[in-house]
């Protein structure tokens, strides 16, 4: 894949993404009753709801941050990592009802991988 053709799929994932998950952390922060109740109801701290809204809506927007894509990438495969897990162990509906989920962490996975750093070359002259 060509630099150029690596760098256009890299940005539409990365804006998707980022606006998904801006939209999903703040739909749990204006629901935050539901969230809470959501969190408990599978066992979870209701701190965890709120740390969960933050990430995704902070993941959104440092997706759409070049200098923050890479970090902001691995802290929403993180969370979606615990989201894939708690639908095969604790939410009704089982994985089938996370493939949305599984489908995001797959989506972050490739954005990391696209905005990795190329080999470094070494700037020392080799004397043979």
């Amino acid at each position: 894949m060509s630099p150029s053709v690596r760098n256009i799929v890299a940005w539409v994932l990365q804006v998707l993404l980022g606006l998904a998950f801006i939209a999903s952390g703040f739909k749990k922060f204006t629901d935050l009753a539901g969230t809470l109740a959501m969190f408990s109801g599978i066992g979870l701290p209701g701190t965890l709801a709120y740390v969960v809204a933050g990430a995704e809506v902070l993941g959104g927007i440092g997706l759409l941050v070049p200098r923050f894509t890479r970090p902001a990438a691995l802290g929403l495969l993180v969370v979606m990592l615990g989201a894939v897990v708690m639908h095969a162990t604790k939410i009704p509906g089982g994985l089938a009802n996370g493939v949305p989920a599984l489908v995001l962490l797959v989506l972050l996975a490739v954005v990391f991988w696209l905005r990795q750093r190329g080999p470094r070359r070494c700037a020392t002259v080799h004397k043979h």
